[in-house]
C-alpha cells in the first residue's frame, strides 16, 4: 500500500510535499491562490517554499485568480441565483483581489440578474398563496436581499410579481362567476 509523502515525516522533501498538496487541491476544481496558500500553511509548509511554488504554479497557469473568479461567478449565479453583491462578498472571502473581482463582476449582465430575481420570486410565490400581500412582499424582498439583490430591484420585481399573482387570482374568480345573475 503506497504511503502518502506527507505522512512520511521530516525526511520527506518539503517542496515535494507542497507540490503534491497543491496538485491534489487543484484536482477536480479551481482554487484561488489564497485558498492554496492557506492549505499549505495549515500543512506547515515553510512560507518561502509555499510562495515559490505558488508563484511557479501561477506562472504556468495552474493558478489564475481571474479565471477562478469568472468560474465562481458563473457557477454561483446558475446554482444559487446570487446577485453581484453576494458574489463580491464570496470572492472576497476566497481571497480574490477587489480589482480582479470587480473585473469579473462587470461581466454580469444586469438583465440576467433581474431575470434570475424574477425566477426566484415566481418559484417562491407559488408556495405563498395563503399569505396576505404584505407578508408575501416582506418575505420575498428579504429572500432577495439575502441573495445580494439591491433593495430597488427586489422591490420592483416583488411588487410586479405580487400584483400579477393577485390579478391572476381575480381573473380566476371572475371566470367562475355565472354570466347572468337572477
Amino acid at each position: 500500500m503506497p504511503v502518502d509523502e506527507a505522512a512520511r515525516g521530516p525526511e520527506a522533501d518539503p517542496e515535494s510535499v507542497a507540490r503534491k498538496i497543491l496538485l491534489d487541491q487543484l484536482t477536480g476544481q479551481a482554487r484561488s491562490r489564497k485558498e492554496l496558500a492557506d492549505k499549505l500553511a495549515k500543512k506547515l509548509v515553510p512560507e518561502e517554499i509555499a510562495t515559490r511554488l505558488l508563484d511557479r504554479f501561477e506562472e504556468v497557469g495552474l493558478i489564475d485568480d481571474a479565471a477562478f473568479a469568472r468560474l465562481w461567478i458563473d457557477s454561483r449565479q446558475a446554482g444559487k441565483s446570487l446577485a453581484r453583491r453576494a458574489l463580491a462578498h464570496e470572492l472576497r472571502r476566497k481571497g480574490i483581489a477587489d480589482e480582479v473581482a470587480r473585473a469579473a463582476l462587470d461581466e454580469v449582465d444586469p438583465e440576467d440578474e433581474e431575470t434570475a430575481a424574477q425566477a426566484l420570486v415566481a418559484k417562491r410565490l407559488r408556495s405563498m398563496s395563503r399569505l396576505d400581500d404584505a407578508t408575501k412582499t416582506r418575505r420575498l424582498v428579504g429572500m432577495l436581499a439575502r441573495k445580494g439583490y439591491s433593495a430597488g430591484l427586489a422591490m420592483s420585481v416583488v411588487r410586479a410579481a405580487v400584483q400579477a399573482a393577485a390579478g391572476d387570482g381575480a381573473d380566476d374568480g371572475a371566470e367562475q362567476m355565472p354570466e347572468s345573475l337572477p
